[in-house]
């Protein structure tokens, strides 16, 4: 009896858990749209592939803190706006438009956001990743 207690009792709360960080994700990520634009395998290194993705944020946007395939390596360029950037315990940055960084794979992006309230802002971010990789980005825990 006590043991189906317990049991029942480390359930809930392990719903309620997965729930409320549901529920953080989406009130973390504002204005924030993500579409994989392509999506090639390298011929000449093998098992590695390049993947292009469009983030695009509105006003006041932004993405929760996370990381990316540990095989990432990433290259950014802001195509509209500014975005604001922090990538490890790095300085805290702002891009315009034209202007690139990079993370490294293991980096942690602890900032990623529109520079403005007023004017939406996009980025293009191109991954070399191991191509068995398909998820690309994991929320900070």
């Amino acid at each position: 009896m006590i043991k189906s207690v317990l049991a029942a009792t480390v359930a809930a709360l392990a719903l309620t858990a997965a729930v409320a960080n549901a529920h953080d994700l989406k009130t973390t990520n504002k204005d924030a749209k993500v579409t994989q634009v392509y999506d090639h395998e390298l011929p000449n290194v093998p098992g590695k592939s390049i993947r292009g993705v469009l983030v695009e944020y509105g006003p006041g946007g932004f993405s929760a803190a996370h990381t990316h395939a540990t095989s990432a390596f990433i290259y950014a360029t802001v195509l509209e706006g500014e975005i604001t950037s922090q990538v490890n315990d790095g300085p805290v940055k702002t891009y315009k438009a034209g202007e690139s960084f990079s993370e490294l794979p293991g980096d942690h992006h602890g900032v990623s956001a529109n520079g403005s309230k007023t004017k939406p802002a996009k980025l293009l971010a191109v991954f070399v990743v191991d191509t068995k990789e398909h998820e690309l980005t994991f929320p900070q825990k």
